[in-house]
């Protein structure tokens, strides 16, 4: 079916809609070269389409053990050429079906060159999978132009755990997890530290999260606007200076308002498995996994907060620690999934602080 894809400042891509059905969400592009199903299950991308930089998307199928979620969470997937006949000895599935299953709509036969140019150009915006039979190209454009912007959209909500839950019992040491959309792959890597977890809702309050059976406090990844959470934030900022803390991605920026900094949108933001990012105190450079659109305002931050890494493309704030209390935040994800694994003696330096820290 004929397509288009059309961007709430006006511009329009043509291509088509192979599965019949369009959607919309903020067009954001990713440079991973592989991962597409690890990418589009991530609950940091609810709310957005994800545009693969790589041409070819579907090559090697779907592969239950690489879910990050129950079911994808980004609302579209754009790219240049999707494999329906995947080559791999152990695909369970071809990537289009899956997706056709999950009412996730795919466009194809894109530029994908010109679209992630003017992402980068314009920035990440809004935007619509319009298929020939939602009407005329008038009718999508002025629809587009209606879409919300991401900023302001708190999506915590739709994608954390309704529920408390456990993994890894007698793990040596107990730590509480507020989950705003943990991806499996952080939970794995906590659980492989060897951690006892009990997993949180987003609005759990900081009496729970920090009740005295806990050891330390984990905070995930998640979607949408940090600014848009005062009440996480409020509880998060409940939590300093009880029990040793650790944050990733939307963890570390509601650790960040905390302190009391700002966050603030990024142009296009940073999404791949090929990100640079320095650690300050040692001068090493790390290959980072990344996907957010908020960053931590340097300038805004207290002087007893050191920021520890930085993206090198941008200068933008990779990560903190505090100078007097046991926490520390990372902007990137050392879990990767998918991406290199340079960043994973995060897990380790957790467990550390909590031995050096004990309640």
């Amino acid at each position: 079916m004929q397509a288009h894809l059309i961007l709430k400042d006006g511009t329009i891509f043509r291509g088509r809609a192979p599965l019949g059905f369009g959607g919309g969400g903020e067009a954001v592009f990713t440079t991973a070269m592989a991962g597409y199903q690890e990418i589009l299950t991530d609950p940091s991308f609810a709310g957005q389409m994800v545009c693969m930089t790589f041409p070819e998307q579907g090559i090697y199928g779907i592969h239950a053990d690489l879910n990050e979620a129950a079911h994808p969470w980004a609302t579209g997937l754009l790219c240049r050429r999707l494999t329906f006949a995947p080559d791999h000895a152990r695909s369970e599935g071809d990537l289009a079906g899956w997706l056709k299953r999950h009412r996730i709509p795919v466009m194809t036969d894109l530029d994908t060159r010109a679209l992630t140019q003017h992402l980068r150009d314009q920035g990440a915006q809004p935007a619509l999978i319009w298929t020939e039979a939602d009407g005329g190209l008038e009718a999508g454009v002025a629809k587009a132009k209606a879409l919300p912007d991401m900023t302001g959209q708190a999506l915590c909500g739709e994608v954390s755990c309704r529920d408390r839950y456990e993994l890894n019992p007698g793990g040596q040491f107990r730590v509480s997890v507020l989950d705003g959309g943990i991806k499996r792959s952080i939970l794995d890597q906590l659980v492989g530290a060897g951690l006892h977890l009990e997993v949180f809702p987003w609005d759990t309050p900081a009496t729970e999260l920090t009740d005295k059976r806990f050891h330390g406090l984990f905070l995930s990844n998640g979607p949408g606007d940090p600014g848009a959470l005062p009440g996480m934030q409020r509880e998060v900022e409940a939590c300093l200076g009880k029990l040793p803390i650790f944050g990733i991605c939307l963890g570390h920026q509601l650790l960040g308002q905390a302190f009391g900094g700002r966050t603030f949108k990024l142009k296009f933001g940073h999404r791949g498995a090929n990100q640079p990012v320095q650690d300050l105190a040692t001068g090493r450079i790390e290959i980072t996994a990344q996907n957010h659109g908020f960053a931590v305002d340097e300038a805004s931050l207290p002087k007893e907060i050191v920021v520890t890494h930085k993206h090198l493309s941008d200068g933008t704030v990779e990560g903190l620690r505090h100078t007097q209390l046991p926490i520390f935040s990372l902007q990137h994800h050392p879990e990767a999934s998918p991406g290199p694994h340079d960043a994973h003696p995060a897990f380790r330096r957790f467990v550390e602080l909590m031995e050096r820290h004990p309640r």
